[in-house]
């Protein structure tokens, strides 16, 4: 089968008007190219589509948007929504219940999300020509995650996620998954990322891709799969944004799954900034010449050292989350942000990273 693999989309204050008068030719421009003739096409659909006002109480801004972005998605040939993301319940259950019902409404399938954590587990199948293609899109522990007695996100486990990929190899030709997670603005794994990720190959996964980070990370191929570190925004457009270097380009993964071939398009923001297009030119060659650079570093071990310069440059936030939680002076939500980051994986990455234990710093 042909798929088309997208990142994140969430529209804004730019672009949510376009997305309620369906207006895909500005949106999208020349990406619609992308989407034809594919067997499968995937968005990360990271925001919920509601009009109820009351957010949950979270870190970070709640992303919602107009319903008629079910039918904007559905216009443009998206075939299904990943909705395992730290953002889908921002609205609380009746945001994603609006959100379910807009997709519904409009023939968008879905998956990534349950009633519970049994029911998020739910694998998205598509067959055809006698292939089998499963998709499997996790998160990680951030505010949307779906718990026993509660709706969300389908999570990563490192347990059962694991026998996930593995029973849904043994039943399908080819595995693909999603993972929600990884630092943000990082373009580099954390060494837990990239040992997960290898080992979900390792478990049967033929496609790995992560998305969250928000910017373009690196790619290797290992064990015959495909795995991509990062796959930046598909259509987020925020002007003038402070990482915007970063935030405004992405990868389209095109996999087709008889050949296990994997390929990428650059993508960024159109000029007026109010959509996205296919990168051409200097900029198309200078982002993948920048992606071909980090795919060697992954290689021979500078990506280490990426990682750990990332860390460095955000080290003097989660000192203070640390120093400030739980003494005299703190509020609760200081207390709280300490709980947060103990709860995401992504953060306790870099904690890992900048405050070594003794065990790593005694003699070797």
């Amino acid at each position: 089968m042909k798929t088309l693999l997208l990142a994140d989309l969430s529209p804004t204050a730019n672009t949510n008007p376009l997305f309620a008068k369906k207006d895909v030719e500005t949106l999208f421009s020349d990406v619609v190219t992308l989407f034809q003739g594919n067997d499968i096409n995937f968005v990360n659909l990271e925001c919920a589509l509601t009009e109820y006002d009351k957010d949950i109480k979270k870190f970070g801004p709640p992303l919602k948007a107009a319903h008629e972005t079910a039918d904007t998605l559905k216009m443009l040939g998206a075939t299904v929504c990943g909705l395992s993301n730290n953002h889908i319940f921002d609205y609380g259950k009746q945001g994603a219940k609006d959100t379910l019902r807009e997709l519904d409404r409009v023939g968008l399938d879905y998956t990534g999300f349950g009633e519970n954590y049994e029911d998020s587990r739910k694998n998205y199948v598509v067959e055809k020509d006698g292939e089998k293609v499963c998709i499997i899109a996790v998160c990680e522990h951030e505010y949307s995650y779906a718990l026993e007695d509660r709706m969300g996100s389908r999570p990563y486990d490192e347990y059962d996620t694991m026998f996930d990929i593995r029973d849904a190899k043994a039943e399908n030709d080819r595995v693909i998954v999603i993972y929600h997670g990884g630092k943000e603005h990082c373009k580099y794994p954390s060494p837990r990322l990239c040992k997960l990720c290898r080992a979900m190959v390792d478990h049967g996964a033929d496609v790995v891709i992560c998305q969250h980070s928000h910017c373009i990370g690196c790619y290797e191929e290992y064990h015959d799969s495909h795995i991509l570190y990062g796959q930046g925004n598909f259509h987020f457009v925020k002007p003038n944004f402070s990482v915007q270097e970063t935030w405004n380009t992405s990868l389209a993964v095109q996999y087709d799954t008889k050949a296990n071939t994997i390929g990428f398009v650059p993508l960024t923001i159109t000029e007026d900034m109010t959509g996205i297009a296919i990168a051409k030119g200097e900029e198309k060659e200078e982002i993948l010449n920048a992606f071909e650079k980090r795919n060697e570093e992954l290689q021979n071990g500078k990506w280490e050292e990426g990682w750990h310069a990332f860390c460095e440059s955000v080290s003097e936030w989660y000192t203070h989350v640390i120093g400030q939680a739980f003494t005299e002076n703190s509020e609760s939500k200081d207390d709280d942000l300490f709980g947060h980051f103990l709860d995401c994986e992504a953060h306790t990455d870099v904690w890992r990273e900048l405050f070594k234990t003794y065990n790593h710093t005694n003699e070797k």
